[in-house]
């Protein structure tokens, strides 16, 4: 019996140790945070604790996510699988009945796996996280997870979700931006209401940076910085025109900073493409484990850890209207984008586009800009609701893209190749286009249980009262 009893004494002080040597992970999210607003991407937005970040670790150059929402975006970066194959692709949406998630494949490797803050997916059931906070990041449950997991030795993967800079843009010190200084993108048109709420929005990109920088403190407090990995991302663009519910650079590309003591190059930076779909099973070869091989995405360690420069050749998206808030009925978006070109498929192209943003203050700012004989806010204006079905922008040259290609015959190879690509990358995913788009409503919570018919009349129904009001 005693040697028995020593025998399992040993062998849980040896799991003690090999769970201790495994690295915890951080990973912090933004809400609705345009990449280029942050400082340390040459943004005007305050963010010094994110910008100190950038010189200890990896900053990213071309990080993408798959569809410009908050709900199929962290579905995405969960389950490492794109969003019309997990079946959560529009907004309020749900995952599919069976699949797995990085708590799943995080706790079989014995890690704590914690959710703070912002939530935004569905069922619960999928995502077996330890849950705290509501709209943001619980700092006291933050605490008490470092300490714990420290104490017993057992590694820890936290992700803490903001709900900064999301409208309605009522935190932090909007007075250290002055909007008579604030510098607008071209692609905004300039109006007093723009001024003041572009104003509001930096002022809430400062308060997340805060955010980061409390969760670094606890980290440094707890000497637990040497034996964590740190990735702090912006999530899909700014509620503004072209940004958030658009398939363009500005909805796509993130920011993405990762801090890893002794693995990752202090101040470098990596124009590999990454995408969000790649958070899971980086995380998951970083924790030991076996990546599975139903996963879309696929592990950047070897970027992180200066083996390779590059990632990936392609990077797609997707965004549908349907069930957004003042949403076309129907308005599918399809992009793709390699090193220097995106090509983007308007599937609704004859169809006003619509969403949040074109019913905001700020946006009618600038169609009244436009019938006032504002050139530029009415070609602004007119350019958002009004697509043609392909678009192309070498973003090199253009990196706000802003001027189309598509028709130029010079890039009609270019078009071609992208948009066979796109087609492959549909294929692969089982979305059949206008058909997957019809379903949308589907795969949002508030119409489960119902039929396509049902739930279609509804949906027309709650959009033509909106309308009425």
């Amino acid at each position: 019996m005693k040697s028995a009893s020593a025998f399992l004494t040993i062998l849980f002080a040896t799991s003690i140790v090999q769970a201790s040597d495994q690295t915890n992970l951080v990973f912090i999210i933004a809400d609705d945070c345009t990449f280029r607003d942050i400082g340390c991407y040459g943004g005007q937005a305050h963010t010094p604790n994110i910008d100190h970040l950038a010189t200890q670790g990896m900053r990213f150059t071309r990080c993408f996510q798959a569809a410009p929402m908050c709900s199929p975006t962290r579905h995405n970066i969960y389950t490492g699988l794109y969003p019309v194959k997990s079946g959560a692709y529009p907004n309020h949406t749900f995952a599919k009945q069976g699949t797995k998630s990085v708590a799943h494949y995080l706790k079989a490797k014995g890690y704590r796996v914690a959710l703070s803050g912002k939530t935004h997916i569905g069922p619960r059931s999928l995502f077996p996280f330890e849950y705290s906070g509501k709209k943001n990041p619980d700092m006291g449950k933050i605490k008490s997870l470092f300490v714990e997991s420290s104490s017993a030795g057992k590694p820890f993967c936290l992700f803490a979700c903001s709900n900064e800079p999301h409208s309605p843009w009522n935190k932090g010190d909007a007075s250290r931006y002055p909007p008579k200084k604030v510098k607008l993108p071209p692609y905004i048109a300039d109006t007093p209401v723009v001024r003041e709420t572009f104003s509001r929005y930096l002022a809430e990109i400062t308060y997340f940076d805060d955010q980061v920088g409390g969760i670094l403190e606890l980290l440094k407090k707890h000497n637990l910085e040497d034996d964590t990995l740190v990735m702090v991302v912006s999530e899909q663009g700014n509620a503004f025109p072209f940004a958030k519910w658009t398939c363009y650079g500005n909805g796509l590309q993130s920011a993405m900073i990762v801090r890893w003591p002794g693995k990752v190059k202090t101040g470098a930076v990596s124009d590999a493409v990454v995408e969000y779909v790649d958070v899971t099973p980086t995380f998951i070869e970083v924790a030991g484990g076996k990546i599975p091989k139903s996963l879309d995405g696929k592990s950047f360690l070897n970027v992180l850890t200066g083996k390779s420069n590059k990632h990936k050749q392609y990077t797609y998206g997707l965004m549908t209207t349907r069930g957004v808030i003042n949403g076309s009925d129907s308005f599918g978006i399809r992009t793709v984008r390699d090193n220097r070109y995106r090509f983007i498929w308007n599937l609704h192209h004859e169809t006003k586009f619509t969403n949040a943003c074109t019913q905001a203050d700020f946006f009618i700012s600038m169609i009244d800009a436009a019938k006032g004989g504002d050139v530029h806010a009415k070609n602004l204006v007119t350019r958002y609701h009004h697509r043609p079905e392909f678009e192309l922008f070498d973003c090199d040259n253009d990196p706000l893209e802003m001027k189309n290609l598509a028709d130029d015959e010079s890039y009609a190879e270019v078009v071609s190749r992208l948009k066979s690509k796109l087609q492959e990358w549909m294929a692969s995913q089982g979305d059949k286009g206008k058909d997957t788009e019809r379903e949308a409503l589907l795969h949002q919570g508030r119409y489960r249980g119902k039929s396509l018919e049902e739930a279609e009349a509804m949906w027309r129904g709650k959009s033509k009262k909106k309308r009425k009001k």
